[in-house]
């Protein structure tokens, strides 16, 4: 009998040992299951506000750059239209046009910010650039408040109806046609909008008279 119980005992012992061994094998499992999951969940929050940080990012370059390239097309038109009597705009045949010397309009030719590439070109009945946009399809996330230049974008839902061009709604009510008159009864000349870049000039440019400047951009009626 004693062997028997001491038998018995050591039996009954190690049960209890393997079933508090699993025991504990179980509960790490289960954090260690628990904490995967939450790095997971983790993990895909970060990547989803790094993807909307970088997309906002994308689309304030993308209008920094479609604003330049508008206000660029509307300079180069009034400098073309300067002491000529031409109906409508003039465009350029390429955003190259626009960066030439001895009066460049743009800085430099700009790539579409969202595909890296080049712009979708709008162009004239004549053929000349009128505007561009990106060639990129997509919801942008910015859908209202935008710069006065283009505060007609106000709720589009695609980035294609993002056309940056020359004239458009917003720079019509920008420029309105026609200036009150002055105390003499001649026109008023309009004051240049804060939004419209002066074009660069060069240290070198002697072709230009001394007192040109470029007058309010006014769209022409067709």
């Amino acid at each position: 009998m004693p062997r028997r119980t001491a038998s018995w005992l050591l039996a009954k012992r190690s049960i209890l040992v393997s079933l508090h061994a699993g025991g504990e094998r179980g509960i790490t499992y289960l954090f260690l299951m628990f904490a995967i999951v939450l790095i997971g969940i983790v993990t895909t929050m970060g990547a989803q506000q790094w993807k909307m940080m970088m997309q906002r990012e994308l689309e304030a370059d993308l209008l920094t750059k479609g604003i330049e390239i508008q206000n660029a097309l509307a300079l180069y038109s009034t400098a073309m239209k300067a002491g000529r009597v031409i109906q409508g705009e003039v465009y350029p045949q390429s955003l190259m046009d626009l960066t030439r010397l001895p009066k460049p309009y743009l800085r430099k030719v700009y790539l579409d910010p969202l595909t890296r590439g080049t712009w979708d070109y709008i162009r004239s009945p004549s053929g000349g650039i009128m505007g561009v946009r990106t060639r990129r399809k997509g919801e942008p996330m910015k859908k209202h408040e935008f710069p006065l230049a283009v505060r007609h974008f106000d709720g589009m839902k695609s980035y294609r109806d993002w056309i940056f061009q020359h004239p458009n709604p917003s720079t019509v009510s920008l420029f309105p046609s026609t200036a009150p008159p002055g105390p003499g009864g001649s026109p008023q000349q309009s004051a240049p909008s804060p939004g419209v870049p002066e074009p660069f000039t060069t240290p070198s440019d002697d072709t230009a008279p001394e007192d040109s400047t470029f007058s309010p951009i006014l769209p022409a009626t067709q």
